[in-house]
């Protein structure tokens, strides 16, 4: 079992407190991602759950027993950290076997669980190798080869594929995500990347500043944010965020305008006392249409980048500032004068607090 409950756990240094009340659960078997920026919190989150820092206030429970007295070493868990942490003068055999003869595990035992990781892992022929004739991301695969022979309750990954290349991040995304099912335990794993989220999570923790902003499946944050920050956060390219004002209200839907702009309709529920009220509008940037012409558009902007990938192209836009994803290549041009619209279903609105306003559920 690998359950994992917060509840109200706080992390203060002095005066400063750097985790505020956080709260959430993590089924059994699950694979739970903490994204968010530099310097929020997520990697001190890890180190409590792991018990290698304390916990100022609240409860950290694993499978319904508080551990927040037990040692880290008690506590059942594994951890791969961003460094690998192997040790240079020991060969690939001797850096997975070593934490179970800390603990006098037997020795045919310790190589039953040493050749079933490295056949897992695709290490069986480099078992006599020492680290550093090794590539980054077989080294990493022997850091998590090292957690995997303990069979431990929960994985714990510090942003173990930041220290790879682009290609070799890409590929140890799909093998951890393959070991994840061939494993069926619990992995919290910690990233700022949230490409890294979306791709490997059944469950994203988006945090900010020590605080959760929100908790869910990949597809309900990236197409129902709670706030502008998760809105701003999640998706690659982001989501277009531009200030704009409640100009009126019509069949309970809000009427909205930017500045320099006629107004146009929204799929956000509002009420008349809202008019008048600054907003901001948000809208993802393969939802805007695109249209090189006369046509008679919501938006019109000038081409200020353009994004060739050739099956897809981000186009920039300023006044308004905007990204703009087109499928397959385009003949834009920089300063070129484009016309836009943007679908009221595809927008999304967030009150002066900066929290999502209610959409309409209507087809």
């Amino acid at each position: 079992m690998g359950a994992l409950s917060l509840r109200n756990v706080r992390k203060s240094f002095g005066p400063t407190t750097v985790i505020h009340d956080v709260s959430f659960d993590i089924k059994d078997g699950g694979f739970t991602v903490f994204v968010g920026p530099s310097g929020c919190g997520k990697s001190t989150l890890l180190r409590m759950i792991c018990g290698l820092e304390s916990v100022s206030a609240g409860d950290v429970v694993i499978d319904g027993a508080v551990v927040n007295d037990i040692p880290a070493a008690r506590r059942g868990l594994a951890m791969v950290f961003q460094s690998y942490a192997l040790y240079p003068h020991m060969t690939v055999y001797e850096n997975m076997a070593f934490g179970l003869e800390n603990i006098a595990t037997p020795q045919a035992e310790i190589e039953r669980r040493v050749g079933e990781a490295a056949r897992m892992l695709k290490l069986d022929t480099y078992l006599q190798r020492k680290p550093t004739a090794l590539s980054g991301g077989q080294r990493q695969r022997v850091a998590i080869g090292r957690a995997i022979v303990r069979e431990p309750k929960i994985f714990l990954f510090d942003e173990p594929l930041s220290n790879l290349d682009a290609e070799l991040r890409v590929g140890m995304r799909a093998e951890l995500t393959a070991l994840h099912r061939r494993l069926a335990t619990t992995m919290i794993y910690v990233t700022h990347d949230q490409v890294e989220a979306m791709t490997m999570a059944d469950t994203i923790v988006v945090l900010r500043a020590g605080r959760v902003e929100q908790v869910g499946a990949p597809l309900d944050l990236y197409n129902n944010p709670a706030n502008v920050f998760v809105a701003g956060f999640i998706g690659s390219p982001r989501m277009n965020l531009l200030p704009a004002t409640i100009s009126g209200v019509a069949d309970g839907m809000a009427l909205i305008e930017i500045p320099g702009f006629a107004p146009f309709a929204t799929n956000a529920c509002a009420s008349a006392s809202r008019v008048g009220e600054n907003v901001t509008i948000g809208i993802r940037p393969e939802h805007v249409l695109i249209e090189h012409g006369e046509a008679a558009w919501t938006l019109g902007g000038a081409v200020c980048g353009i994004e060739q990938l050739g099956g897809l192209s981000y186009v920039r836009l300023e006044s308004p500032d905007m990204t703009v994803q087109i499928a397959g290549q385009t003949g834009l041009h920089l300063s070129d004068t484009v016309r836009l619209t943007l679908p009221p279903r595809a927008i999304h609105l967030f009150d002066h607090d900066g929290a999502a306003m209610p959409r309409s559920a209507a087809p």
